[in-house]
């Protein structure tokens, strides 16, 4: 079973980023979550959770922002040893707190897809 990538699709930073990994990672399938239909069937979040943060399904197993990012680059060859460095545990708390400032902005600049979203889902 493929992993599924759920992100924002109406993002235009979000959409650039993972324009790049489509490229590059063909064993990830990518949604996004405003094309998607009943995206609560797939990961049991609010609408503000599923806007703020990037998510990847695989399995039965969620993983969120930084650790669906891991997984991403741990697929693709050139980003592997990405996925090693950012698992040390300073590095990793240091970019958890990082992606959260960052998504907190990106949530923010696209707050008003919140309404829309979560009519459609």
């Amino acid at each position: 079973m493929l992993a599924k990538v759920f992100y924002n699709d109406e993002c235009t930073v979000c959409n650039i980023e993972i324009d790049h990994y489509k490229k590059k990672c063909t064993s990830i399938e990518w949604v996004g979550i405003h094309q998607a239909h009943n995206i609560k069937k797939y990961i049991n979040k609010t609408p503000k959770e599923i806007i703020r943060r990037l998510h990847l399904k695989k399995n039965d197993e969620i993983l969120i922002g930084v650790d669906a990012f891991i997984y991403i680059w741990s697929q693709i060859p050139k980003y592997k040893i990405l996925s090693i460095f950012v698992k040390f545990p300073i590095i990793y708390h240091l970019s958890k707190i990082l992606y959260e400032i960052l998504a907190f902005l990106l949530y923010l600049k696209n707050y008003n897809q919140i309404k829309k979203f979560s009519k459609k889902n």
